[in-house]
């Protein structure tokens, strides 16, 4: 099976219809938004902040009206662009004997991450929103009115996407009172972290963004 091939045979089996503006739409109409996350260490915490953690935790799941979902996605990190970094440093050394240390530095890296696999962790959540049911109708009507009803989701996606972005403002605010930071992913990441997610050999996904990004009320 060729590579054209396998990705029709992939896509054929995957509920997405498209990505665009930052948004997933899938084949049934429904819209997705994904978070990126920060995550907390709850065993360095005394048992007060763990307890103070789940009460809040507790109170934002109960805060919901719909549903959400957590992924949790680990990955051998990539370790190549440190390495190549630490080249480039040695490169311009001029001490010899910093060069020689940075050389071995090097090696050292190279030889733990062959024996250990160092693996990368990254937390996501998907918040959904579908438009409103309409009331079922015959057989043949739902084939005429088809493409009818493509047209008027193409010109409500704008209202849609912003009550989808209005459920992942209220998920970022819930999250940072328990001191948990979320970003929403574009649409370049978004297609980054399917591709890595159908190709095992990838490495770690998108980096999450610096404060000023995200979403804040």
């Amino acid at each position: 099976m060729n590579n054209q091939s396998k990705s029709s045979a992939i896509q054929s089996h995957l509920e997405i219809k498209d990505i665009k503006d930052d948004v997933i739409i899938l084949k049934n109409g429904g819209m997705r938004a994904v978070l990126m996350t920060t995550s907390l260490n709850f065993a360095l915490k005394s048992s007060e902040e763990q307890d103070a953690v789940i009460y809040r935790y507790q109170e934002f799941l109960n805060s919901l009206d719909f549903s959400i979902q957590i992924v949790a996605i680990s990955r051998k990190f990539n370790i190549d662009p440190y390495i190549q970094s630490l080249k480039a440093t040695e490169s311009q050394q001029e001490n010899e004997l910093l060069k020689i240390q940075t050389a071995e530095y090097i090696d050292f890296i190279k030889g733990l991450t062959e024996i250990n696999d160092i693996m990368t962790e990254s937390f996501y959540l998907a918040i959904p929103y579908s438009p409103p049911v309409s009331e079922k109708i015959g057989f043949l009507s739902n084939i005429l009115k088809f493409n009818k009803n493509q047209q008027e989701k193409e010109k409500n996606f704008p209202e849609m996407k912003n009550s989808l972005w209005q459920r992942a403002e209220f998920i970022v605010t819930g999250l940072s009172g328990m001191g948990i930071r979320a970003v929403p992913l574009n649409t370049n990441e978004l297609i980054e972290l399917f591709y890595k997610l159908y190709n095992p050999s990838a490495k770690e996904g998108p980096k999450i963004k610096p404060d000023s990004q995200l979403i804040t009320k």
